[in-house]
C-alpha cells in the first residue's frame, strides 16, 4: 500500500474527531466502522455500507477482560473531496475499559490519488487517539513481477502482455518485424545498485537512503533475432528492444552492463512520449508497467563460455586447497573457514568465528581464493583475532558469505551458504568441508581394488532398484548400529547381502540405489530422528500404523531422498554414527561401491537435477542464494516453476548444466560408479544429456580408474510441465534420443502388462495382459466383450513390441494381421515405439513409484485367487521384462512378491511399509492401511483387500515366487539372444510366429533364430523359443513354420524349482507347442553340429 501525502500518525488529545483526507475521487462516502461519515458543507452524498474488520494488539489497557489495545480498522471506497469527521473510541474508567465515543472536530487537507484513479482507503486508529490512512494503491502492470528479458548487453525482450490494454503489437511492429512511429510507446532501462527502485505515483523513484535508479533510453527494433529465437523459443512474440542509440552504439559499455548486473534490473514503459526513443526524459507521458528483467540469458552470454572452464568449487595442488565461487552478480563475496586439524575434515563442527577470506572477482564472474602466500588477496586474510594468517588447510570446514541483490527481497542481501560444488560435508550440511577426494586415506582396499564386474552390452543389462534403508533397516542380521547404512553392504552373510549374491549369481548384474547424494529431508544427527511409535496387535486394515507414521514421517529417518540439496556429496544419514563429517562419510560410501562390486554387481546412482528441495532465501537454498533467478527455472512472470513437485532448476542454462555435468562425472571417477539414472529426464534438455555422455567418454581406466564409454545412462523421458513439447528447448525425452544410447522406461511395457493406467482411481477395474484381462476377468470390468478383446489385443501388441527392444522401426505383424513399424502403433496418443537402439528402452514393470507388482495383482486378479496362482502371474509378469531385448528392470524384492500394503506412493512412509524381508517370512502385505496423505481416497477399496488372508502369501509362497524369479535371471543370462544388442540383429532374428487376427488371447510366441541373418551370436544354440501363457488354460497351439526342429525345455526350467513348467511340451513333427496355464516357458534348439 502506498501512504497518502499526510504526516503520519495524526494524533488528538482525546481522539473523538479526526478527519478523512479530502479525496478528488466521485466514489460514494461509506459509513466508518464506529462512526458515520459526514456529508460535505457543499454537497449532500448518500451514505453506503463498508466491510468492518478488528484485531487486538498488546500492550495498551485491558478490555473487556483481554489485554492490549483495542485498535479500529475500516477498509472503505475513498469519499469525495471534503473534510468529515470520524468517530473514535477512547477508553474510560466508567466503563471499565470499554470505549467510549465523544466528538471534538479536526481537519486536515490531502491531495488526490495520481491519474485520478480511485483507490481503497484504509483507517486504523487506536486508544491512544492516533489515526493511520492509506491507500492501497493497485499496482502499475508487471510489477512485482519479471516479464521481461535481457538476451544480449543491447538486446531486450518486452512481452506482448504488457502493452497498453487495447494495444496489439500490430500497432508497435510491422508483420515483417520493423518498428511502427507513432505508437506513442517510450521503454525505459531502470537499474538500482541497492535495489529499491519502484513506481510510486506514476512515478519511478528510489527508496530513501539509496541512490537513484539510472534510467537508460530503450529503442522499439522490431522482432527478436532469429539466432535468439533458435535458441530461445519461448521468446516467440517478444518485442525487442535495443540498448543503442540511432547510430546503433551501446548506451551501456561492457563494465557497466556487468555492474547493473549487481543490482536490480527493471523496464518501465511510459505511454504519451513525445519523443519515445532519444531522451531519458518522459514528462508528461504516463506510467504504463513496471516489471523485473530474468538475466539468465545474458549472464550465459557474458560469461558462460570462460566460466564452463574454469576450476569450480575447491580444488587442490601441493596439498592445499584454493576455492572458487561462480557468482557474477555479488557485489562481494567472502570465503569463511575453521581449521579442523583433521585433512580428511571427519570431525564434527568446528566452535567458534570462522577466519574471512576477501574472494577475488575474476572475468568469468567466479570468485576466488588462491589460497597462497604470494597472492595479494589472500594476504588481506585474517584469523579471527585479526592477525595475519596461515594458509588454509585440507580438511578444513568453510562457507561462502555471498552480498547480493535478490530480486524476491527487492534488496541486497548478506547470504552465508554452502559450496553448491561441495565434496564432503558436516552432520546436517551446516558447512561444506575442503576434502581432497584424491587422498588414499579416503580409499578403502576393497573399493581401491576390486573392479566393477563386466556387462557384455547395455541391452543385457539386469538392474536391481533398491532404496538403501529398504535393505537392511528391518534385518536382524545386520548389527543395529550399521541397519540403513552404507556399510550394512559390507556385512558378509547377512540375509540382505546373501541374497544379493544369489540374484548375481543368476544374473543380476546392476544394482539401481535411489538417492544417495546429500539430500534436505532426513535428520542425520541420530539424536534428533523421531521414531512411530506402532501399535501391538493392530489389524491388517488397521489406521493406527500409518497414523503412527505419520506423526514423524517429516522428522525420521526415512524419505526416498528426491529433495537435492548437495549433488556431489554424499548423504550423511547413510553413514553411521560419528562417521558422517568430512570425508569419513566419503569412506563408507566408497565401501559400498567396493562390497557391490565384489559381489558381482555394478552400481549405478539415481540423480535428480531437476529440482532442488527448495528455492530463493529458504534456508535449504543453495543455488538460489549464490546467483539468484539463474540456477532455478522461471516462468514468464519471474516465479520458479515447480511442475516436477518442488524448485525446478534450469539445467538449459550454461552454469546449471555444467554443474550437473560436473557432479556425474565426480560420481563416476572419484567414486567409481557404473552407471546413472536421471529423474524426470524430459526437463533437462537433450544437448545437456549428451554433454553428460561425452564428459563420460572422456574417462579411461588408464587416467581416471574408469572407462567412461561403458557407464550406462538411462531416466525417465516424460513430456509434461512447462517444458513439455519442446517449449524452452529439444528436451531429452522418449522418442528424442535416438543415436544417444540413453536409455528412457519404457511405460508401454508397463500399462500393457498392469492394464488401465498408473493413477486410475480404482485399479480393480481395469485388467492387463500380465493381471488376467478376458482370460481371467475379475468382473468389475463393465466394457463389452468386443472391447475387452480389442484391448487386450492391442495391449499384447505392445507386449511383443516391448520384448524386442521398443524399436521404432521394428516390423511385425499385429493382432489385426497387418504388418506395421513400431512406431505406427499408438500408446495414449503418442507413437508406442520411441528406440532406435535396445538399450534406448528400459523395460520394467514395476519401480519405487506407485505400486509394487505385487500389489497391483491384488487389485486386479479375480478376488479368491489362491496366492499360488498368484505368484505364476508374478512370474509372468516379471517374465515380460526378462526375456526382452532391452535392459531389464526390477523393483527390489519383486521376486519376493513384495508388498507396500497398497501404498502407491511411499516416498515419506517410514521404514515400517517400506522395508524388505530378505528372509522371505513376510512379504509386507496387510501392515495397515497406507499413509492417509497419499491413500485415504481409496481406503475403501484397500481394507477388505488388506484383511484378505487369501492375500497373505506364507514363506513357502513367497519361496516359490523366488525360485522362478532366479530361473528368469539364469534364462536370461544364459544366452546372447535374449540381449543381441542391436536393432538390426532384432529385426533379423526375433519374430513372433502365430501372431495376427485369431491368436489365441493372453498368449505370445516369441522366437530368436540364431540361423537367421549373417552372424552367429550364440554357438550353442540355433534358435530359443519363448511361450507367454498368461492366460487360465493350458495353450496347445500348431505353430507349423516350426515343424521340423528340435525345440526341448531349456535345462534351467526342466531341471528348476518350477514343476508346472515342466509339463512343457513341443511336437517336432507338426510345429505344436504345449503350455500350462499362468506360464512362462524356454525351450532351446541346440545347434547343430
Amino acid at each position: 500500500m502506498g501512504d497518502i501525502p499526510l504526516r503520519p500518525g495524526t494524533s488528538c488529545a482525546c481522539g473523538d474527531r479526526i478527519p478523512v483526507p479530502k479525496r478528488a475521487n466521485r466514489t460514494r462516502p461509506q459509513r466508518n466502522v464506529t462512526g458515520r461519515a459526514k456529508r460535505p458543507r457543499t454537497r449532500r452524498m448518500p451514505p453506503a455500507g463498508v466491510g468492518r474488520t478488528r484485531r487486538w494488539d498488546t500492550g495498551g489497557p485491558s478490555t473487556a477482560g483481554r489485554a492490549g489495545e483495542f485498535p479500529h480498522r475500516a477498509d472503505m471506497a475513498p469519499p469525495p473531496g471534503g473534510d468529515y469527521e470520524v468517530r473514535g473510541p477512547t477508553a474510560d474508567p466508567r466503563t471499565r475499559g470499554r470505549p467510549r465515543h465523544d466528538r471534538q472536530d479536526r481537519r486536515r487537507p490531502t491531495t488526490a490519488p495520481p491519474l485520478g484513479r480511485t483507490h481503497p482507503m484504509t483507517f486504523t486508529y487506536t486508544l491512544t487517539c492516533t489515526l493511520d490512512t492509506t491507500t492501497a494503491l493497485p499496482p502499475v502492470a508487471g510489477s512485482e513481477e519479471q516479464r521481461a528479458y535481457w538476451v544480449t548487453p543491447t538486446i531486450l525482450a518486452w512481452p506482448l502482455s504488457l502493452l497498453p490494454r487495447g494495444m496489439d503489437r500490430e500497432v508497435v511492429v510491422t508483420n515483417a518485424g520493423h518498428p511502427l512511429p507513432g505508437s506513442g510507446l517510450a521503454l525505459r532501462l531502470i537499474t538500482a545498485p541497492d535495489g529499491g527502485a519502484a513506481a510510486i505515483h506514476g512515478r519511478i523513484l528510489g527508496a530513501d537512503g539509496m541512490p537513484a535508479p539510472t534510467v537508460t533510453p530503450l529503442r522499439i527494433v522490431g522482432n527478436l533475432p532469429d539466432e535468439v529465437l533458435a535458441a530461445h523459443p519461448h521468446l516467440e512474440g517478444y518485442i525487442a528492444l535495443s540498448a543503442t542509440d540511432a547510430a546503433g552504439t551501446p548506451l551501456l559499455d561492457d563494465d557497466a552492463v556487468a555492474t547493473a548486473l549487481t543490482g536490480q534490473v527493471a523496464i518501465a514503459q511510459y505511454v504519451g512520449a513525445p519523443d519515445p526513443t532519444e531522451d531519458a526524459d518522459v514528462s508528461g507521458a504516463r506510467l504504463d508497467a513496471f516489471t523485473g528483467v530474468q538475466t539468465a540469458i545474458l549472464l550465459d552470454h557474458l560469461y558462460a563460455e570462460a566460466a564452463t572452464r574454469a576450476e569450480l568449487g575447491v580444488t587442490f595442488s601441493d596439498g592445499l586447497p584454493s576455492f572458487a565461487l561462480w557468482a557474477p552478480t555479488a557485489q562481494a563475496v567472502t570465503l569463511l573457514t575453521w581449521e579442523t586439524g583433521d585433512r580428511l575434515g571427519s570431525v564434527p563442527e568446528v566452535p567458534g568465528p570462522p577466519r574471512r577470506t576477501p574472494a577475488v572477482r575474476k572475468g568469468d564472474g567466479r570468485w576466488v581464493v588462491t589460497n597462497r602466500p604470494d597472492s595479494p588477496a589472500d594476504a588481506a586474510s585474517s584469523a579471527p583475532g585479526g592477525e595475519p594468517a596461515a594458509p588454509i588447510t585440507a580438511g578444513c570446514q568453510y562457507l561462502w558469505e555471498v552480498r547480493v541483490y535478490v530480486p524476491s527481497t527487492r534488496r541486497v542481501e548478506t547470504n552465508v551458504v554452502t559450496d553448491p560444488y561441495s565434496t564432503a560435508l558436516t552432520t546436517d550440511s551446516t558447512r561444506s568441508v575442503a576434502v581432497d577426494l584424491a587422498d588414499p586415506h579416503l580409499a578403502p582396499e576393497q573399493w581401491a581394488t576390486t573392479r566393477a564386474p563386466a556387462v557384455r552390452n547395455d541391452s543385457a543389462r539386469s538392474i536391481y532398484e533398491l532404496h538403501l534403508r529398504d535393505f537392511s533397516a528391518a534385518d536382524g542380521t545386520v548389527p543395529p548400529e550399521l541397519r540403513g547404512t552404507y556399510r550394512a553392504f559390507t556385512v558378509a552373510g547377512s540375509a540382505g547381502v546373501r541374497h544379493l549374491a544369489e540374484l548375481a549369481r543368476a544374473g543380476m548384474n546392476t544394482i539401481h540405489l535411489l538417492p544417495t547424494f546429500d539430500i534436505a529431508t532426513i535428520p542425520e544427527h541420530r539424536g534428533s530422528q523421531r521414531h512411530p511409535n506402532i501399535p501391538d496387535g493392530a489389524h491388517p486394515a488397521s489406521a493406527d500404523q500409518q497414523a503412527a507414521i505419520a506423526e514423524v514421517a517429516d522428522h525420521d529417518a526415512y524419505n526416498w531422498g528426491y529433495d537435492p540439496l548437495h549433488w556431489g556429496a554424499p548423504e550423511g544419514s547413510y553413514a553411521t554414527e560419528g562417521h558422517q563429517d568430512g570425508g569419513a562419510r566419503v569412506v563408507e560410501f566408497r565401501e559400498m561401491v567396493g562390497a557391490l562390486h565384489d559381489l558381482g554387481l555394478q552400481v549405478v546412482l539415481d540423480q535428480v537435477y531437476n529440482h532442488t528441495a527448495a528455492c530463493g532465501q529458504d534456508p535449504r537454498s543453495v543455488l538460489d542464494r549464490v546467483v539468484p533467478g539463474y540456477y532455478h527455472r522461471l516462468d514468464a512472470v519471474g516465479r520458479v516453476t515447480s511442475s516436477t513437485c518442488c524448485a525446478n532448476t534450469a539445467t538449459e542454462n550454461a552454469l546449471c548444466a555444467r554443474l550437473m555435468v560436473d557432479s556425474v562425472v565426480r560420481w563416476a571417477r572419484w567414486y567409481r560408479v557404473d552407471g546413472f539414472r536421471f529423474d524426470l529426464m524430459g526437463h533437462h534438455p537433450r544437448a545437456v544429456m549428451e554433454r553428460v555422455r561425452a564428459a563420460l567418454d572422456e574417462l579411461t581406466l588408464e587416467a581416471d580408474g574408469v572407462d567412461g564409454r561403458s557407464i550406462y545412462l538411462y531416466g525417465e523421458g516424460w513430456n509434461f510441465g512447462e517444458v513439455a513439447g519442446n517449449a524452452l528447448f529439444v528436451q531429452a525425452t522418449q522418442g528424442q534420443l535416438d543415436g544417444t544410447g540413453i536409455g528412457a522406461f519404457n511405460d508401454r511395457l508397463r500399462d500393457a502388462v498392469h492394464g488401465g493406467g498408473a493413477f486410475d482411481p480404482d485399479h480393480r477395474v481395469f485388467q492387463g495382459f500380465g493381471t488376467g484381462l478376458l482370460t481371467q476377468p475379475s468382473g468389475l470390468d463393465h466394457r463389452g466383450w468386443n472391447e475387452q478383446s480389442a484391448d487386450l489385443a492391442h495391449r499384447t501388441d505392445l507386449v511383443r513390441l516391448g520384448l524386442a527392444g521398443n524399436l521404432k522401426d521394428y516390423v511385425m505383424t499385429i493382432s489385426d494381421g497387418s504388418v506395421r513399424r513400431g512406431i505406427d502403433l499408438i500408446h495414449n496418443g503418442a507413437p508406442a515405439a520411441f528406440a532406435s537402439h535396445p538399450q534406448e528402452n528400459v523395460n520394467y514393470v514395476d519401480a519405487h513409484d506407485n505400486e509394487t507388482l505385487y500389489d497391483l495383482l491384488a487389485y486386479k486378479l479375480p478376488q479368491g485367487m489362491p496366492v499360488a496362482e498368484r505368484v505364476r502371474m508374478n512370474t509372468v509378469c516379471l517374465a515380460t521384462v526378462a526375456l526382452a531385448q532391452s535392459p531389464a528392470f526390477w523393483s527390489a524384492g519383486t521376486e519376493l512378491l513384495r508388498s507396500k500394503s497398497l501404498d502407491r506412493d511411499s516416498y515419506n512412509s517410514g521404514d515400517w511399509f517400506n522395508a524388505i524381508d530378505f528372509t522371505g517370512q513376510s512379504n509386507g502385505f496387510g501392515r495397515g492401511l497406507p499413509p492417509a496423505s497419499r491413500n485415504e481416497g481409496s481406503w475403501a477399496i484397500q481394507g477388505p483387500l488388506l484383511q484378505d488372508d487369501w492375500l497373505r502369501p506364507s514363506p513357502e509362497e513367497i519361496a516359490a515366487a523366488r525360485s522362478q524369479a532366479l530361473d528368469l535371471l539364469r534364462l536370461r543370462a544364459s544366452t546372447p539372444l535374449f540381449s543381441l544388442g542391436s536393432a538390426r540383429l532384432i529385426q533379423d532374428k526375433l519374430s513372433f510366429p502365430g501372431a495376427g487376427f485369431g491368436a489365441p488371447a493372453g498368449v505370445i510366441v516369441m522366437l530368436i533364430d540364431d540361423t537367421r541373418g549373417g552372424s552367429d551370436v550364440d554357438p550353442e544354440l540355433d534358435a530359443v523359443l519363448v511361450v507367454f501363457n498368461a492366460s487360465g488354460q493350458t495353450l496347445t497351439q500348431p505353430l507349423p513354420e516350426l515343424a521340423g526342429r528340435d525345440f526341448r525345455l531349456s535345462p534351467i526350467q526342466s531341471e528348476g524349482a518350477d514343476e508346472v513348467v515342466r509339463r512343457t511340451g513341443f511336437d517336432r513333427a507338426s510345429g505344436t507347442i504345449s503350455v500350462p496355464a499362468r506360464t512362462v516357458a524356454v525351450l532351446v534348439q541346440p545347434q547343430s553340429r
